[in-house]
């Protein structure tokens, strides 16, 4: 199944179920108009097929004690296919890596790093992410506010 195959009806549910997930198949299929069973049937059939890859809760992270955001851009000082897949197999284990992203550009990777705050960030830095081999140059940002933070995507 491929975009192009997905109708107006799926597209519906995808826009619904990215605003909010915990609506039961009644509820969507009251809002498009459905009966329960269709819309049980094209969620399967939109989950199967690779379309809702997880259904998560999104946490408030200042309620979790995780209110310092770091863009991490990193640049390795070598580019063969094992460094670069040796460099994401580690850093995704770390906790804190929220996001992993090979880049084009002047660096390599930009990872989005989650930490409770300054010293918290520190210890990531010179504990974990800056005892990975082949590194050459990381710089950070850190996030000062937010205008927007959406997991929707436009359909």
């Amino acid at each position: 199944m491929t975009t192009g195959e997905l109708d107006e009806t799926d597209r519906v549910i995808l826009k619904i179920l990215q605003v909010d997930a915990t609506l039961t198949n009644k509820e969507i299929a009251d809002k498009v108009h459905k009966s329960t069973a269709a819309i049980h049937e094209r969620i399967r059939r939109l989950k199967s097929s690779g379309f809702i890859k997880k259904i998560v809760a999104i946490v408030d992270r200042k309620k979790i004690d995780k209110g310092l955001v770091t863009f991490s851009q990193v640049l390795l000082n070598n580019h063969t296919a094992q460094t670069l897949e040796k460099f994401e197999q580690e850093v995704i284990r770390f906790p804190e890596v929220l996001e992993c992203f090979q880049m084009t550009g002047a660096f390599d990777f930009i990872l989005r790093v989650a930490t409770k705050d300054m010293d918290e960030y520190h210890h990531f830095y010179r504990n974990k992410l800056g005892r990975l081999p082949n590194i050459t140059t990381v710089q950070s940002f850190f996030v000062l506010s937010e205008a927007k933070n959406d997991t929707a995507y436009p359909l």
